[in-house]
């Protein structure tokens, strides 16, 4: 809990993950919406590429929290 509370522990990627499955879920749910309301190409598209355009975008974000704890790690070992 301290080091929550000190910021040493991230739990933005946490809530990135979180923010990941909801989106997962939205979009294939939107998808099959469409495909009972005669929009099956777009729904195909969006079950197909839907998650995958999600799963880019989060782990970009995720990115920025691997470099700090390699940068981090870096300097733990310098020192």
């Amino acid at each position: 809990m301290k080091d929550i509370l000190t910021f040493k522990t991230m739990i933005t990627p946490v809530i990135i993950q979180v923010i990941f499955w909801v989106g997962v879920l939205f979009v294939v749910i939107s998808g099959i919406y469409g495909l009972f309301h005669n929009e099956i190409l777009s729904g195909i598209f969006l079950i197909i590429l839907g998650p995958l355009a999600i799963r880019v975008s989060c782990e970009l974000l995720i990115l920025f929290f691997r470099i700090n704890a390699t940068l981090t790690e870096i300097r733990n070992n310098i020192h």
